[in-house]
């Protein structure tokens, strides 16, 4: 009996390591050594032709600001550019167009890549085209404000594009914050600007269809303003950085890996890279206002906002408004863009969108063709 027991046993072994020599095989099938090795071969090959890219390329490869511009005016730390037009006589708009982008990342995003550069294909488009580098604000800035930006440094830009154009109204295009910051602007100063474009821009802050809103309306700023003064660019960058973590800090350093062997992606990269970590610190006395009485309070939308002692109307806006926005966008969504349309009391007023994301508006391939182009004939509509 205990014989016949050890045989069943016997056999019930020799039936295991069948069957797993035969798990084990079809592992190493599926694995495929050969094509594991080649893959890493290649992966090898790829990494060092990128790495000897990336030892041999110089500062300027990697260099911004694609279009020759000149530098007009000089406020503290602001800085006025006009680029120089690529077209000349008819084809260049009468009506100059000012550009204000947010204050915690550079404009030079516009102007990024030879191939992608926004700024270009306004100036091919005919548009005469300035520029507000709000530059990087240190200690003794701590106690700017809102109404310093927008009454002081936006409204001496624009006076001087209208002293040296000689006119009246000029055009003004705000990008994200700067968006806010231009309609917060044409509200108090409706007669000094002809046509408005937001692009991308938060208006009413009460919606939380994006995490940023979200966490604002929680955030408390008055310890953060109060312990640094000037809050670092870190710490803003940093947050940005976390609303997709995986996105933003690992898939696309996985996937710049498969593509580093080709001297234009790495180049590229290089770019927007140094885009996403020069993030200039931000004045605490703005911060502090832009999040309690926008993001906190939603006074712009409610036409609550005060500036300079005056009240921030939006039914002051009459000029033609263009609003474009992105479908993607996990910055600002579209339902706080959108409600600008019927905030202002302006009668030519249009609203577009694109499916791109917040940055995929000035370095897609559709803002190329189909973004800038369409802003560009709006604009030579009115001007």
């Amino acid at each position: 009996m205990n014989e016949n027991l050890y045989e069943k046993n016997l056999q019930k072994f020799a039936d295991f390591q069948s069957n797993l020599m035969e798990s084990v095989t079809k592992i190493y099938e599926q694995l495929d050594l050969k094509k594991s090795i080649d893959e890493m071969t290649v992966f090898q090959e790829k990494f060092t032709k990128g790495m000897k890219i990336l030892m041999e390329m110089k500062p300027e490869d990697a260099a911004s600001d694609m279009m020759e511009k000149e530098e007009v005016l000089r406020i503290g730390k602001m800085r006025l550019f006009h680029y120089k037009p690529t077209v000349t006589g008819r084809k260049l708009s009468k009506v100059p167009t000012l550009i204000t982008y947010a204050l915690v990342n550079r404009q030079y995003m516009m102007d990024i890549q030879p191939d992608r550069s926004v700024i270009k294909s306004f100036l091919d488009g005919g548009m005469d085209v300035y520029v507000i580098d709000w530059g990087y604000p240190t200690a003794e800035d701590m106690y700017m404000s809102m109404d310093d930006y927008i009454n002081w440094y936006m409204g001496d830009c624009v006076d001087y594009i209208r002293k040296t154009h000689s006119v009246d109204a000029i055009n003004l295009l705000g990008v994200c914050q700067g968006g806010t910051f231009s309609t917060i602007y044409t509200a108090l100063n409706p007669n000094k600007i002809k046509n408005l474009i937001t692009m991308v821009v938060p208006i009413d802050f009460s919606p939380n269809d994006a995490l940023l809103f979200h966490w604002s309306k929680f955030m408390n700023i008055d310890s953060l303003v109060d312990a640094f003064g000037v809050v670092p660019g870190d710490v803003m960058n940093y947050a940005y950085l976390i609303l997709k973590p995986l996105e933003l800090t690992m898939n696309k350093y996985i996937g710049m890996v498969d593509k580093m062997d080709n001297p234009e992606f790495l180049t590229n990269f290089m770019r927007m890279e140094k885009w996403v970590f020069d993030s200039p610190d931000q004045a605490g006395e703005t911060l502090r206002q832009f999040i309690k009485d926008l993001y906190q309070d939603n006074k712009l939308i409610k036409n609550e906002l005060e500036l300079g002692g005056q009240k921030v109307n939006l039914k002051n806006i009459t000029v033609p408004l263009l609003c474009v926005c992105a479908e993607y966008d996990h910055l600002v969504p579209l339902s706080s863009s959108r409600p600008l349309i019927e905030a202002v009391a302006s009668e030519d007023k249009q609203f577009i969108s694109f499916k791109t994301g917040h940055i995929g508006m000035y370095v897609s391939s559709q803002s190329q063709k189909s973004i800038a182009p369409q802003i560009v004939e709006w604009l030579k509509q009115r001007s």
